[in-house]
């Protein structure tokens, strides 16, 4: 009997040493549950910021890029004016704060012509002093950021003729694009309520005589069409500069 009793109680204790076990065991699959789910929580963190770092570059770059895109824009224009105009001085008028001209620029003080351009209104006139086809005036016009001078209005008419000489023709930049469909040499539209023929002018019915001069004829000045092979004067034009 004591025998019984020793066998009984060994495996009484086998059973509480397996029970033991098993419940020290327990908690290992929690823990490794546990540690799977900090890591997953982790990897979404992980790629939320790296999201939203994207998104501050690609928003930081494309400010860089604005910045860079207006600076570049304002060099080229001063460029564009620098190579444009063919001068070396400027002759500057200070603008009246209640007096400034509607198409100069906002915060410009100072409107300025090349040395030598008479200023009036908001641009500036240069009178030739040599003779040349009317392609070639326009082209020496252009080379100077300039084109042949275009009449807008009667006081512009008048401002012109008061400092041209009367013994001399000059070219304007009025031409016949054919079929007598006059058209100014900027785009402007030919405005038939502002125009200042000599009376009976344009007279040519040959459709030859496709360019137009300003010439002082019976004590007034006026527009005459001519040959645009005839050698004149010119008068270029250009728009003011604003300082």
């Amino acid at each position: 009997m004591f025998s019984e009793s020793i066998y009984i109680n060994k495996n009484l204790k086998n059973k509480l040493d397996s029970s033991d076990m098993d419940v020290d065991f327990l908690p290992a699959p929690q823990k490794k549950t546990m540690s799977h789910e900090s890591c997953h929580r982790f990897s979404k963190l992980l790629l939320t910021s790296f999201i939203i770092l994207l998104l501050l570059l690609k928003i930081l770059f494309s400010v860089a890029l604005l910045t860079l895109f207006k600076k570049h824009s304002q060099l080229l224009d001063e460029k564009a004016i620098t190579k444009e105009l063919n001068y070396t001085d400027l002759e500057c008028t200070k603008q009246h704060p209640l007096l400034k001209v509607s198409s100069s620029p906002q915060n410009k003080v100072w409107s300025c012509c090349p040395k030598h351009w008479k200023p009036f209104s908001s641009h500036c006139y240069f009178i030739s002093t040599g003779s040349a086809s009317w392609s070639e005036s326009e082209e020496k016009c252009s080379s100077m950021g300039a084109h042949l001078m275009v009449i807008h209005s009667q006081e512009e008419q008048d401002f012109i003729t008061k400092i041209l000489n009367p013994k001399a023709d000059y070219y304007i930049g009025l031409s016949d694009a054919g079929h007598r469909q006059w058209r100014w040499v900027d785009q402007t539209p030919y405005n038939e309520s502002s125009m200042f023929w000599h009376p009976g002018e344009p007279n040519n019915k040959k459709n030859n005589e496709e360019c137009v001069e300003i010439r002082h004829l019976s004590s007034s000045w006026g527009w005459n069409d001519i040959s645009c092979s005839s050698i004149r004067k010119s008068v270029c034009q250009m728009k003011k500069i604003y300082l």
